[in-house]
């Protein structure tokens, strides 16, 4: 047996895998992992049969279908005021993981310095120490979880190269502002530091009018690779389906690697997805709505639980503080809850380098049917 020097030591199983796994084993309800419970939508179905059937099955261009790289355009353009150039400023991928790995491939590597603020998605880090660079986290404020600009000043060096933005916020739930991001580009104005903002949940903000997009923002747009996902928008996790955009000269490098990290995402999947974004928009425009009832729900079933919560600002996650229930870490009593209560969950705390010696937390996922949340309730409340 041949041995192997690991590029990442020490890394497992990611927790999604572990937890999902782990209420399959017990028969607990999955409130783990971000996926929803519920159908896509039936004319995106309908759209991807036409297609089937029409032989959609060979190569799509390596950058995307034209038709559905010009419908991201005419979105960037309706939600954000943005012009941009679907031929030279759109890459479709294959999910939103995939472009986060291949757009710190391209532009980061040794002796380069990427910047991420904790908690963060746990695809960040490995990505960015497999591109041969230094990750450096940086804690966001504890409880709002907001960017810690004095922090993040602090922490950025001659080496910086990138800065690795997510909101609305996995897994917190916070969004940034567009105060915030007039805060950022002022801090990044005479750096060459480039932003990679993750926004798969754009769709899902609830307290703000709407959301501060960096594809919005003039000058930090022209620095920015911007991250986004069908598969959260339109309830299709499985189809792993996402896309970025970026100026002319950032997406030249990502496609550099992209052509040979996937080179191109399933056609009819393409098809169907530009012909639904044009079709009906009414879709992504009424997401924040849909998903604020659902998480106004679910709080309201967990008032009467030990579990203390503030309402979410964004995504489809909500944070529990559990210290009036235990005092354990929150990898055991997310064990725990899973087999006893059966209810699975996520600790927060792989999502962090370092935390407070006091908090206790975990994630729930609300994207579920009403009768689920119900259910996931009663368990809770019992508790």
């Amino acid at each position: 047996m041949p041995t192997i020097n690991s590029k990442l030591p020490g890394v497992g199983t990611t927790i999604f895998t572990v937890m999902s796994r782990m209420a399959s084993d017990v028969g607990a309800i999955n409130l783990s992992q971000g996926f929803p419970d519920f159908n896509v939508p039936p004319g995106l179905l309908a759209s991807l049969h036409t297609h089937l059937d029409a032989d959609h099955h060979q190569y799509a261009p390596m950058a995307g279908l034209p038709e559905l790289c010009e419908a991201i355009a005419g979105k960037t353009r309706r939600l954000y005021c943005r012009e941009i150039d679907a031929l030279t400023e759109v890459t479709v991928t294959s999910g939103a993981t995939s472009a986060l790995f291949t757009a710190i491939e391209a532009c980061a590597g040794p002796g380069d310095e990427v910047i991420v603020l904790d908690p963060a998605y746990d695809s960040y880090d490995p990505a960015i120490r497999l591109a041969g660079a230094t990750p450096v986290h940086v804690p966001l404020l504890p409880g709002s979880f907001a960017i810690d600009f004095d922090r993040l000043a602090s922490a950025m060096t001659s080496r910086t190269r990138m800065l690795v933005m997510n909101t609305p916020h996995n897994p917190t739930g916070a969004v940034v502002t567009a105060d915030e991001l007039d805060q950022l580009a002022g801090l990044l104005r005479k750096t060459n530091v480039i932003v990679l903002s993750d926004e798969v949940y754009e769709h899902m903000f609830f307290e703000a009018d709407r959301h501060a997009s960096l594809s919005a923002h003039a000058e930090l747009a022209t620095r920015s690779l911007v991250v986004s996902s069908f598969g959260k928008t339109y309830h299709c996790t499985g189809w792993k389906v996402g896309y970025v955009i970026a100026p002319q000269e950032l997406m030249a490098e990502f496609r550099r690697v992209h052509q040979f990290v996937q080179f191109c995402v399933a056609t009819p999947l393409q098809h169907a997805l530009a012909d639904y974004l044009e079709s009906d928009p009414g879709h992504y425009e009424n997401l924040p709505a849909f998903y604020r009832i659902k998480r106004d729900q679910f709080c309201t079933l967990l008032g009467e639980s030990r579990f203390n919560l503030s309402p979410s600002a964004g995504t489809y996650f909500q944070l529990a503080d559990y210290s009036e229930i235990s005092d354990a870490s929150d990898m055991e009593f997310s064990e725990w809850l899973t087999r006893e209560a059966g209810v699975a969950c996520i600790p927060v705390s792989v999502f962090q380098r370092t935390r407070a010696p006091d908090q206790r937390l975990v994630r729930f996922c609300f994207a579920k049917h009403e009768a689920t949340l119900e259910q996931a309730a009663e368990r809770l409340c019992a508790i």
